[in-house]
C-alpha cells in the first residue's frame, strides 16, 4: 500500500502499460492523466477501473500513449539535462 516514489508506475509507462494506481502519496503527482486513480482501500473502484481498461481498447490505448509520454519527464535523459541546465545557471550567476 505504500511506495515512496512511484518507480514502479514509470516502468510500467515505460513498458507500454495502462496504470491503475493509488490516488495517495505521491502517486497522482507521478502519474499525471497517464493512469487511473483508485481508493487502495476500495476494491470495487479497483475492480471498475480494470475492466474500464480491459472493456475499453480505445481509452486503454490512450492511456499508455499518455503513460509512454509521462515516463518522458522521469527519464534519465531528461533529468540529466534538468541538473546539467541548473550547474550552467549556477555556473553563470557565480562568473
Amino acid at each position: 500500500m505504500r511506495e515512496g516514489f512511484g518507480i514502479p508506475i514509470i516502468e510500467a509507462m515505460a513498458c507500454g502499460v495502462p496504470v491503475i494506481t493509488s490516488n495517495t502519496s505521491s502517486m497522482p503527482e507521478v502519474a499525471g492523466d497517464a493512469a487511473l486513480l483508485v481508493d487502495p482501500n476500495n476494491e470495487k473502484a479497483i475492480f471498475e477501473a480494470i475492466q474500464k481498461i480491459q472493456s475499453n481498447k480505445i481509452f486503454k490505448n490512450e492511456l499508455v500513449e499518455k503513460g509512454l509520454k509521462q515516463y518522458q519527464s522521469f527519464s534519465w535523459e531528461n533529468a540529466a539535462k534538468k541538473v546539467l541546465n541548473i550547474y550552467q545557471q549556477f555556473n553563470h550567476k557565480n562568473i
